[in-house]
């Protein structure tokens, strides 16, 4: 999908939704951009008479923009410092994945909700929320209306694990003089990066531990953001042995580079430069932030895309299911994190 003519007015509209949604995630980062992206375009839309002359910037923003988001997101990783500090997490991190893949796969039989958002919902429970649907997305082909059911979902239990595990963590007797234990909770069993963020802080807060907690939560969480790239890959790989079954005695022919996720490698060079230009080169991290800062507003404004193109009203008729989903992936999550790092003797 390149940038044809007149798609400036549909990126312009995004645009519009998508600086206030930027500042109020800002201010309220528990919610965060995304979500008030999603649900402004959800409101705007519904005022649109005409969609035609915006339909195109839309599309273009929702698909194309929401990769560039990732690719950016690779300038975010060293990738020598995640693997080295986050080592000690990653038993935990594999183990929590797969406990929420496998808890969205069974539902997804048993309960006969569909494939894409079940996908959805499994791999943004257990990698890094939006960041890891905005991945995954492109490569199953899930339409708006799946992607912001799905998001929708995400944000519901980031919330809610932002205000419980802090107190979850005093009561099961996290330590106090140590932002360890709880960073590496925090870090594998709280969805987005936003609300990581905000729930490690409110630990540092509660026991005056300054950023500690916070640093490891933040480090884990990039631990979990590189599983993006298998994940992905083997998602591609399944669609395309499923396309090439169903092409079989079909005169049209699978389209290997329309499935693959070519992002995906641009995201893997990036997290390349940014490791070599840090590690050989002696290149501030803070070089990279502005960088790391335009990826999250290119989801924003992918989201605001998103949220134009998705209909409120069906999607609150069909988010039972859904949130029914996503609430056994996060009580999972939350249940493997704990005993794991128990069986570690980290807790």
């Amino acid at each position: 999908m390149t940038f044809v003519k007149n798609s400036w007015k549909g990126f312009l509209l995004c645009l519009l939704i998508a600086v206030p949604a930027w500042i109020a995630g800002s201010y309220v980062p528990i919610i965060g951009g995304p979500v008030f992206a999603i649900l402004l375009g959800m409101i705007i839309t519904l005022f649109i008479k005409d969609r035609t002359k915006f339909q195109y910037g839309i599309s273009f923003t929702s698909k194309k923009i929401l990769q560039y988001a990732v690719i950016l997101l690779g300038f975010g990783l060293n990738l020598s410092v995640v693997l080295e500090t986050g080592k000690q997490s990653l038993p935990i991190i594999i183990a929590t994945i797969t406990t929420s893949l496998v808890i969205a796969f069974v539902l997804h039989r048993v309960m006969n909700i569909p494939s894409k958002i079940s996908t959805l919902v499994g791999v943004g429970s257990s990698i890094c929320g939006g960041s890891a649907i905005a991945a995954t997305a492109p490569v199953i082909d899930a339409d708006d209306e799946e992607v912001a059911q799905s998001i929708s979902v995400i944000f519901l239990f980031n919330i809610l694990a932002a205000l419980i595990f802090p107190t979850l963590g005093a009561l099961i007797g996290f330590s106090q003089t140590s932002g360890e234990a709880f960073g590496i909770f925090a870090g594998t069993a709280v969805n987005d990066t936003s609300s990581v963020t905000a729930c490690a802080s409110t630990w540092d807060s509660m026991y005056s531990l300054g950023s500690a907690t916070l640093d490891k939560a933040v480090t884990v969480k990039l631990t979990r953001t590189l599983a993006i790239i298998p994940i992905t890959l083997i998602l591609a790989f399944v669609r395309t042995r499923k396309e090439k079954k169903e092409s079989q005695g079909n005169t049209n022919k699978v389209n290997f580079k329309k499935i693959f996720p070519f992002f995906i490698i641009f995201f893997i060079l990036a997290s390349v430069i940014t490791t070599v230009a840090t590690n050989v080169f002696s290149v501030p991290a803070s070089f990279f932030a502005p960088i790391k800062e335009l990826s999250k507003f290119f989801i924003i404004l992918a989201m605001a895309a998103i949220g134009l193109n998705t209909n409120i009203v069906k999607l609150i008729k069909s988010g039972g299911k859904p949130i029914f989903m996503g609430f056994c992936c996060w009580i999972g999550i939350t249940a493997v994190s704990l005993i794991m790092q128990h069986l570690l003797q980290i807790w």
